[in-house]
């Protein structure tokens, strides 16, 4: 069913009674041209990041922000717990004792 016709397509699964919508094989074709370019366009920026060298620098650098990240998401949710806590009136971190 790789090469089978849009009309061939049709016919399998709506029978003869179905009209073909208006324009379908220009949408179809418009849209596998769109796909072939987005893909294209995913290649060529896959490539450029393959070929590109990595300094250190550039390493380091990541890692820090992605470190420097980290410690703000903690303090954040550090301030959330005590919070809780504050409006809560009790320490919600320690399990419940039944």
């Amino acid at each position: 069913m790789h090469n089978d016709s849009i009309e061939t397509l049709l016919l399998h699964y709506y029978s003869n009674a179905s009209p073909t919508p208006p324009a379908m094989e220009q949408k179809i074709i418009a849209s596998v041209r769109r796909e072939a370019q987005e893909l294209r366009r995913q290649e060529r920026i896959a490539k450029n990041w393959r070929s590109r060298p990595v300094s250190r620098r550039s390493v380091i650098r990541l890692v820090t922000l992605g470190s420097a990240g980290l410690g703000v998401l903690s303090i954040g949710l550090e301030g959330l717990r005590t919070l809780e806590t504050a409006l809560v009136g009790q320490d919600t971190t320690q399990p419940a004792v039944s």
